[in-house]
């Protein structure tokens, strides 16, 4: 037999043997209904400076809009001619964000424009995602008693779960392209191109309505993308690593779906979190560049 199956085996009677025991040590426990996996989004007032509410949606937004500025100024700054690991990473992912997402869907001219908005947009919701996946004490609903101090208990959240943010950062963009738009064509010009090309007559009044419907439509299709993603992903976690357990009251529950859990939590991670940063930039890059172009 071997080595690696003789592991997998050992995995499975493990497994095995502790969701037996817990079987016959707890077995069915009563229901938790008081316990709302939803509160781990809720919003608390911390404290307020003036009409400004802080609370931890706040404190993920401040966090990673630091680690946007610092890191990337940190690494600008000790640029070196032989590249380490970190500045040859820094130099992939500028790549990346240079000629796959801005230079891959507008022209020179506006690449060279719009490039440091787009690269800042895509590190600003990567890290967001990212920052997410880190417990933080920032759940104020429940408190954990560590040395007799409570403290807010551990919690997954992202600024990115909560919709008011990516519904901003898609407003900056349906503002920015369309104000392109009529920058490069003239109001009436822009609203012209809406239309595909050789509409004319009664058809014009049935197709214009649903470009401009469309259009329109970008602005939810950013928002919603981003928001529904990320919060899918934090409450499956949650989920999976033992809140369903909890709220049926069955211990054995949560033996079985944390290994779940734990592969979830790492596919977050590795592919969610970028990807989504991704798309929501090659989406704004493509509808910068679509609004400008000769066949919008």
């Amino acid at each position: 037999m071997s080595t690696r199956r003789k592991i997998l085996l050992s995995f499975f009677g493990v497994y095995l043997l502790g969701a037996i025991f817990l079987i016959i040590a707890f077995g069915k426990g009563p229901k938790h209904s008081d316990f709302q996996p939803q509160n781990e989004f809720k919003l608390i007032t911390w404290a307020k400076i003036g009409p400004i509410a802080l609370n931890k949606g706040v404190l993920y937004i401040i966090v990673a809009g630091l680690l946007t500025t610092v890191t990337m100024l940190y690494i600008a700054n000790r640029m070196q001619a032989r590249p380490n690991r970190v500045q040859t990473a820094v130099e992939t992912l500028y790549t990346l964000m240079r000629d796959n997402i801005t230079r891959g869907n507008m022209d020179d001219r506006m690449s060279a424009k719009w490039f440091p908005f787009i690269g800042t947009l895509f590190l600003f919701i990567w890290y967001s995602n990212l920052v997410g996946y880190i417990p933080l004490p920032t759940n104020s609903g429940e408190k954990v008693h560590i040395f007799g101090a409570n403290i807010p208990a551990f919690s997954l959240y992202a600024a990115t779960a909560n919709v008011g943010v990516p519904l901003i950062l898609a407003l900056i963009v349906f503002v920015a392209f369309n104000v392109e738009g009529v920058r490069a064509r003239g109001f009436f010009g822009y609203i012209k191109s809406l239309v595909p090309r050789g509409v004319e007559g009664p058809m014009l009044l049935l197709i214009f309505p649903l470009e401009v419907a469309s259009t329109f439509m970008r602005l939810l299709s950013l928002t919603v993308r981003l928001f529904a993603n990320i919060l899918a992903g934090h409450l499956i976690i949650l989920f999976m690593s033992g809140g369903l357990a909890v709220i049926l009251g069955l211990s054995v529950l949560g033996w079985i779906t944390l290994p779940l859990g734990v592969i979830l939590f790492l596919f977050e991670i590795g592919l969610v979190a970028t990807l989504q940063a991704f798309i929501f930039a090659t989406l704004s890059a493509i509808y910068l560049g679509g609004a400008v172009a000769a066949e919008h």
